[in-house]
């Protein structure tokens, strides 16, 4: 598989940290009763518009990411594939995040769903497997970050040049969010104009040229003549589809969630298709050649439709938006191991706490991590990713299941269509699409082994981090 350029997931909702903590570093405040604990880190409630916004961030950020689906399926296809994976991908994950989110809206999202309908265990491992895949997903946007870059100025990331720009997103990332999660918020609200401004530019200014004769280029001299690889092209559609269940994690700053998180997620859907499909279109319609996209293909595409001014914006631009996305995922991902000490699950450590409410010894943990894995390639990374995320995926179907048979009266204002046998079923559709993204990965590896195996052990990992934990608890129980 050649290189590919992952999404931008960015998160926009904004935190609201209020300091009701006696310590700067108290691990416990019993003054505080620990079911509200973070209650009193809520931030200020999002409405429907704000959290249509976010959701969006959280799964696409904008139209980086595509260049490799039109190189490896040409435009005909890309089209397709953006409009055909939505309905068996993000469809039935919107479905069960709308019912799961509005009969349980509460703080940690599919922790708390999976664990209220498969049990603690299971809990436990849908929070390892999303962290574990955080530290693959999270080390794509300093590099997506470095690659805008040295599009246009490839001097500033060769050698060791590249790996220092990224290690300095991580650190600002870091330092950004000791500030606080109001800091973050209101960075992400900047970064998300900058981020789409240049590709309204871009699709006018390819329409303009398309209806007045078109670009009609040839294919880069010396670049070979596209043969399509769809088992390559559609991971990374369901690359650029994935994420709906990251909204069910602010449930507390969202106004009226058994109202709002439906619609938000059938907003972002239709968002999200526009914003991917319209630019394809659009370059497609002015008649650049499919065989010139390729990773950071939008800066080529900008300078022809419009100059280097354009270019130099969609470079920066897509620097900024990786910047951004790793800024706000920062946020949303170190809060989980947060949840998770509050639970007895992780070590009460990852509890400390800043006045300002910031969990810093987690944001350090984290961000070491995700650091450490600045080395892999992208392809290496999205494999890995998808093993991770996809099995995380399919517990939250599970929790669904369980939680119609196990809590039949639970109010739910919101339910998947079609009575419990549709309800039951529609995470066919994403199981067969994981297990085609992993047949389509077979013969990656990860240091020295497949890469499906390396992704297998991460997550089998996760059991026996638990029992380290849980099985001392139970010890002491007994003895007591």
């Amino acid at each position: 598989m050649p290189d590919i350029h992952a999404k931008y997931l960015q998160h926009s909702a904004r935190f609201r940290v209020h300091s009701e903590i006696a310590s700067p570093l108290s691990l416990e405040d019993t003054s505080i009763p620990k079911t509200n604990i973070r209650a009193a880190h809520s931030p200020r409630k999002l409405r429907l518009f704000p959290l249509i916004a976010a959701t969006y961030f959280m799964v696409s950020g904008g139209p980086y990411g595509l260049e490799d689906i039109i190189g490896l399926a040409g435009f005909r296809w890309a089209l397709l594939l953006l409009a055909i994976v939505p309905l068996f991908w993000s469809l039935p994950t919107a479905l069960m995040v709308g019912e799961l989110a509005s009969a349980i809206p509460d703080e940690g999202g599919f922790y708390v769903w999976v664990t209220r309908g498969l049990g603690r265990f299971w809990g436990f491992q849908e929070t390892w497997l999303s962290l574990a895949a955080s530290v693959f997903d999270m080390a794509i946007y300093p590099t997506t970050f470095t690659l805008y870059l040295g599009h246009l100025y490839p001097a500033l990331v060769a050698g060791h040049r590249g790996l220092a720009l990224k290690l300095m997103i991580v650190l600002m990332a870091t330092l950004w969010n000791l500030r606080g999660a109001s800091a973050v918020g209101g960075g992400s609200i900047g970064m998300m104009c900058v981020s789409l401004a240049p590709f309204v530019v871009l699709v006018g200014a390819a329409f303009w040229k398309a209806l007045h004769g078109g670009l009609h280029l040839q294919a880069m001299a010396g670049s070979p003549t596209l043969h399509h690889d769809l088992l390559a092209a559609v991971p990374i559609a369901m690359w650029n589809y994935m994420g709906w269940d990251n909204a069910s994690t602010i449930a507390q700053e969202v106004d009226n969630p058994q109202r709002n998180y439906p619609r938000a997620m059938f907003g972002s859907a239709i968002t999200v298709m526009f914003v991917y499909m319209l630019p394809l279109a659009a370059v497609w319609a002015v008649g650049i050649p499919a065989e010139r996209f390729s990773t950071g293909a939008w800066t080529d595409a900008a300078h022809l439709l419009a100059g280097p001014a354009l270019a130099f914006a969609v470079v920066l631009a897509g620097s900024l938006d990786g910047l951004g996305t790793f800024n706000a995922l920062t946020l949303t991902l170190t809060r989980l191991p947060y949840a998770m000490a509050e639970d007895g699950l992780l070590p009460r450590i990852l509890k400390l706490r800043l006045r300002n409410g910031v969990p810093w010894v987690s944001v350090l943990t984290c961000a070491t991590a995700w650091a450490l894995a600045l080395g892999l390639t992208f392809e290496r990374l999205i494999t890995i990713d998808l093993v991770l995320y996809g099995a995380a995926l399919l517990l939250e179907f599970a929790a669904l299941i369980a939680l119609r048979l196990r809590e039949p009266q639970l109010a739910r204002p919101f339910r998947v269509p079609g009575g419990f046998a549709v309800a039951a079923s529609i995470g066919v559709g994403p199981l067969l699409l994981i297990l085609f993204a992993l047949y389509s990965a077979r013969d990656e590896k990860v240091a020295g082994m497949p890469a499906l195996v390396f992704a297998l052990l991460v997550a089998l990992a996760g059991a026996a981090i638990y029992a380290s934990f849980e099985w001392p608890r139970k010890l002491r129980r007994s003895r007591s």
